[in-house]
């Protein structure tokens, strides 16, 4: 049986969630990197009344602080027509975690996957009394998704989740979503990746708790409808939209080489973005679930 998360939060991540389950469709996480590409993913949202996360990562950390993200996204937040929340991805750093959930995201991520077992639920734990104390919601990772290119660093150490381990962190550590490793990769640009359905059925029959699959870019298109009556309520996508974005734009600048002003060669980068996100959305059983 699937546990939800107490409602302890703003209450559309509870009411996601069982919608996710019962009604067979998955919430799309998208990363931004800026407040154009985040409007334009809300935006896209509101067409298809969808609802949507806004995720920040290490690499957008490095372009604004946590609280300008979170100042920024709040604002989108409060004007958009659908339920919009912030997330902080992949964060191992205590500090800025809790910087986040003063900052205004809904909900984090707490990134133990390189660590033992041990450490990783302790640290979790950790992070999941100091969030919802909060009032924030965490994800935490147990096995670890690889990486196409190698942005994990040499050291990284990609693992397949193991069912017993995922229901003992699930239990032990009191997360409210969980990202697992079952062939799904982060940053590939072709749709290869392997899902492996047998394992995610016995992790979901172990664990009972709400799954989250990184990397789904590369999940193939038939593979993520059958995704949808599974315990997967959010998928993470960032890639997709990058290329669709970074493409355009390299045609943009080789069709008027001598432009220079950012809102032109933007227009049309950020309006295929913005139709990618539409796509995946629509794609994951959530057009039309908002009124």
């Amino acid at each position: 049986m699937l546990t939800l998360p107490k409602n302890q939060f703003q209450p559309f991540f509870t009411d996601l969630m069982v919608k996710a389950v019962h009604e067979e469709h998955i919430f799309a996480g998208f990363n931004v990197f800026s407040l154009d590409d985040a409007y334009e993913i809300v935006q896209a949202a509101e067409r298809i009344g969808s609802p949507v996360m806004l995720m920040v990562n290490k690499v957008a950390l490095e372009l604004f602080p946590v609280e300008v993200w979170g100042d920024a996204l709040n604002l989108l937040i409060k004007h958009a027509k659908v339920p919009v929340c912030a997330h902080l991805d992949h964060t191992t750093d205590f500090k800025v975690l809790e910087r986040a959930c003063k900052a205004g995201f809904d909900s984090v991520m707490f990134d133990g996957s390189q660590l033992p077992l041990e450490e990783n639920i302790r640290k979790t734990r950790m992070a999941v009394e100091m969030a919802h104390g909060l009032g924030v919601a965490v994800e935490a990772e147990i096995g670890a998704v690889g990486y196409s290119d190698g942005a994990g660093g040499k050291d990284y150490k990609a693992a397949m989740t193991d069912p017993k381990e995922a229901a003992r962190f699930a239990r032990e550590t009191g997360l409210d979503w969980m990202a697992v490793s079952v062939g799904n990769v982060h940053r590939m640009e072709t749709q290869d990746a392997a899902i492996d359905f047998k394992l995610l059925a016995e992790i979901e029959k172990a664990s009972g708790t709400p799954l989250v699959l990184h990397g789904s870019t590369g999940i193939r298109d038939a593979d993520m409808k059958k995704l949808l009556p599974t315990h997967v309520v959010k998928v993470n996508i960032g890639t997709a939209l990058r290329m669709a974005f970074g493409n355009t734009l390299r045609g943009e600048f080789e069709k008027s080489p001598k432009e220079f002003d950012r809102a032109k060669l933007f227009k049309l980068p950020l309006k295929k973005l913005g139709e990618e996100a539409e796509k995946k959305m629509t794609l994951l059983g959530c057009k039309g679930i908002i009124s």
